[in-house]
């Protein structure tokens, strides 16, 4: 009993907290500080080799910029010889020369492709009918209008047409601002088309006969019409009535009747309309002869009673009558192209068999027209 006494006294005696020493505080606080003092040492050691602490910024981060102090790349870090494909004598400025030539011959390039890509535009001058006196409906009205051929015929090398109508302000229902010089400026080239007599008023002569009047009014829409193109350094191809305009325009006259005033003449113009034809001969030199080497006469058809008489200034013969020497052809040679001919072209089928194929004539014409366009 008294052995289990002491045993059940001995277990229920609770441990005793026990203070540590001043000298085991002390003790400890040496070891916290000889610790803190290594990873100094440590971080310093980490510094001074260049590899700070992860995530740690670069040493003199945050730091004022300094802009006085030269900093020049290592040695190494420049080549100091350019690349091959450089001329030994090149500089910064030729290069940057050749590059703005370069660029410049790209720009000029793609300027010429849209020059010669566009579809060219040709104008066609109008035919005029006149009212009739006391006539109802169209006959009362001004028509004007094209023979479809002549349009065709200048089509069929993928050409766009547009007839030009005559233009004033004075009289009209509709006044406009618009003149044939703008129809020169916008369109690339000028064909006069065939169709009534040019008045003998045009030229300062008087009428032989009553029938023969001309029309006064379109003679002058069309000499303005030719002198915008001119002016504008366009080309021009008279037909028929369009060769005899270009000879007046430079002050040249006109037969009136061949049959009347050359009685030694050919017949240039029947019944049978163009189904009739002649033969012309091209002058030695001529532009004519040119355009059809090999040819030195050809059959065109024939389709009028008057003629070119004087010649006008600084116009060039380009093809006679071959029976009777009447002029069947002119140029103007103080301009690229101005050039009218007596017979009618676009009455020629393409590589007929008889009649002269006038293709090389409206080539010549259209490229005229692509060479000055602007």
């Amino acid at each position: 009993m008294a052995s289990s006494d002491a045993l059940e006294s001995a277990s229920s005696v609770e441990p005793v907290a026990v203070n540590p020493s001043a000298h085991d505080v002390d003790a400890e606080q040496a070891r916290q500080s000889a610790a803190k003092e290594t990873a100094a040492q440590e971080r310093l050691a980490q510094v001074a080799s260049g590899a700070g602490a992860p995530g740690a910024p670069p040493p003199g981060f945050g730091a004022p910029p300094d802009f006085d102090t030269p900093r020049p790349p290592p040695a190494g870090a420049v080549s100091q010889t350019q690349p091959a494909y450089l001329r030994q004598s090149d500089s910064a400025w030729s290069v940057l020369g050749r590059t703005i030539a370069a660029r410049a011959r790209q720009l000029f390039d793609r300027a010429g492709q849209r020059i010669t890509q566009r579809t060219l535009r040709i104008g066609v001058s109008a035919r005029i009918f006149h009212p009739e006196p006391g006539a109802r409906g169209l006959r009362g009205k001004t028509l004007q209008y094209l023979e479809e051929s002549v349009a065709h015929w200048v089509m069929s090398r993928d050409v766009m047409v547009f007839m030009i109508p005559t233009v004033g302000h004075q009289g009209m229902l509709h006044p406009s601002n618009i003149r044939l010089r703008d129809y020169a400026k916008h369109l690339d080239g000028l064909l006069l088309q065939g169709g009534a007599d040019v008045s003998p008023q045009t030229y300062a002569a008087t009428d032989m006969r009553a029938e023969w009047p001309g029309d006064r009014v379109r003679d002058m829409y069309e000499l303005e019409l030719l002198y915008e193109f001119i002016e504008s350094g366009k080309p021009v191809l008279g037909i028929c009535r369009g060769c005899q305009l270009i000879n007046v325009a430079f002050g040249g006259t006109l037969y009136q009747d061949i049959a009347t005033e050359v009685p030694t003449a050919g017949i240039h113009v029947n019944e049978f309309y163009d189904q009739h034809r002649h033969s012309v001969r091209f002058p030695d030199g001529s532009s004519l002869a040119s355009m059809f080497p090999g040819r030195r006469e050809a059959l065109v058809n024939s389709i009028h009673h008057q003629a070119v008489k004087t010649l006008g200034r600084e116009l060039n013969v380009e093809a006679v009558s071959a029976g009777d020497g009447l002029i069947e052809a002119v140029r103007y040679r103080r301009a690229p192209f101005v050039v009218g001919v007596q017979w009618h072209p676009e009455f020629h089928r393409a590589g007929g068999p008889e009649l002269l194929d006038c293709t090389p004539l409206l080539d010549t014409f259209l490229r005229a027209s692509r060479e000055t366009r602007f």
